[in-house]
């Protein structure tokens, strides 16, 4: 017996195409029902303003939002 030889025991199953482009089955990660199921919808202009004001910043909840740790000397 050689490796080119093995087979798996049995044969894996093809996917159902449902919900084509999110790879996440029938809905596709967009629920069933409501305005954001839809296609075309897009947010108010109350939050498009609101997160166009919001900088651009690289990084997981921006650093430089969070608290730095401040250095206290206890030996004076």
């Amino acid at each position: 017996m050689q490796l080119h030889e093995l087979k798996p025991k049995t044969k894996s199953k093809t996917k159902k195409r449902i919900g084509r482009g999110g790879k996440r089955g029938t809905y596709s990660g967009r629920g069933i029902k409501g305005q954001k199921s839809r296609a075309g919808r897009a947010p108010r202009p109350a939050i498009r303003d609101i997160i166009k004001k919001i900088p651009k910043k690289r990084g997981y909840r921006f650093k430089s939002i969070k608290k730095k740790p401040q250095i206290v000397n206890l030996k004076d």
